[in-house]
């Protein structure tokens, strides 16, 4: 049981993040002083959000400059936190280098964040976002997984530096995340494994794969159909929550999933459609396997037949029942999260109606 001193300052690391943008509004609506940590404060373009989002509220908000990549430049945003919310690391599933630009950051980062924390008397918890992608690599592995779906108990076992690097950086963060935690006993770790975060962006303008993916359903890139490929989706509005839930309850423990639903990309095109089907090249139907079995590859560099083979028309399973008990999450319905998420994107010009 751990209890935070809510007078204390709280580090949010990547703090201008897509989940972490959520995150630290909610702690400075409620009050809380937050030490933001970012790689350079003086982007406005990066941060311009969160200072609005410090705008009127009872908190306060400090930014601090920090590198994954650099041993002990947490330090100073680090003392005097009780919790630590590490959420920086790269998400990206099209990189050139993946030890360089997904593995090192991602370890390396995880590791000089929690040997800050050892270094620092005051801090008690650290929670860490790491991914489901750290439990597993194709929706076939949520099916094969023990009681066929996803559960705290099972790693990813199946990603590598040539496959699928991105779950695979994401297992070797978490990995040494809990190595780290159990070599010492002044704070104790709580991981946070969102599923496919979704959901209105603070920042539209930054980069992020949710971004990406909501240009392709709405931009007309699958116009001809959407794969059933078989995902876990979660309102980024709902991971923050998580994250905060996470920090601040004395009995959270261990790893949990933050799943919503077991969904797939053609349902995420068709609950747009009542709404946007209209004014956009939204899909309708469902791109048969073996049509992406033969063009996937030549499309997209991630569609290889192997990646087809363990994702198309396989359904995504995972238990979210630990999360609901423990810390009390509900989840917004599926369709909320993508017309929040849909709307910024045309509101910000992103998305134009044809």
């Amino acid at each position: 049981m751990t209890n935070i001193n809510k007078s204390n300052p709280i580090l949010v690391t990547g703090a201008n993040g897509f989940v972490a943008s959520w995150l630290v509004k909610k702690l400075l609506s409620d009050g809380h002083t937050v030490h933001a940590a970012v790689r350079n404060p003086e982007n406005e373009k990066k941060i311009g959000h969160l200072k609005r989002a410090a705008e009127n509220v009872s908190g306060t908000l400090k930014f601090f400059k920090s590198d994954l990549l650099v041993p002990d430049s947490y330090k100073e945003a680090m003392t005097g936190c009780e919790l630590v919310f590490h959420t920086a690391s790269p998400f990206s599933t099209d990189v050139k280098d993946p030890q360089r630009e997904l593995i090192d950051p991602a370890v390396n980062g995880t590791e000089n964040v929690l040997n800050t924390a050892n270094e620092i008397p005051s801090v008690k918890r650290v929670v860490l976002t790491s991914s489901c992608a750290a439990m597993y690599t194709d929706a076939i592995d949520t099916v094969n997984a023990p009681g066929g779906r996803l559960t705290e108990d099972v790693w990813n076992q199946t990603a590598s530096l040539k496959y699928q690097p991105y779950s695979y950086s994401k297992t070797l963060a978490e990995k040494k995340a809990w190595e780290i935690a159990n070599n010492q006993n002044q704070w104790d770790l709580v991981t946070i494994n969102p599923a496919f975060v979704l959901g209105p962006a603070l920042n539209p303008r930054g980069s992020s794969e949710s971004i990406n993916v909501l240009k392709m359903l709405g931009g007309g890139e699958m116009k001809m159909g959407a794969p059933k490929m078989g995902v876990g989706i979660v309102d980024v509005r709902d991971v923050a929550e998580a994250h905060y839930k996470a920090g601040f309850t004395p009995e959270a423990k261990g790893r949990y999933i933050t799943a919503a639903h077991e969904s797939n990309f053609l349902e995420m095109g068709t609950v747009l459609l009542p709404k946007y089907g209209d004014k956009f090249p939204l899909p309708k139907k469902a791109l048969p396997k073996w049509l992406l079995m033969i063009v996937g590859p030549m499309t997209n560099k991630l569609f290889t037949r192997q990646f087809v083979k363990n994702n198309v028309n396989i359904p995504w399973k995972a238990d979210n029942s630990k999360i609901k008990n423990d810390l009390g999450i509900s989840f917004r319905p599926l369709q909320e999260t993508m017309e929040d998420a849909f709307q910024v994107m045309i509101d910000e010009g992103l998305l134009k109606a044809k």
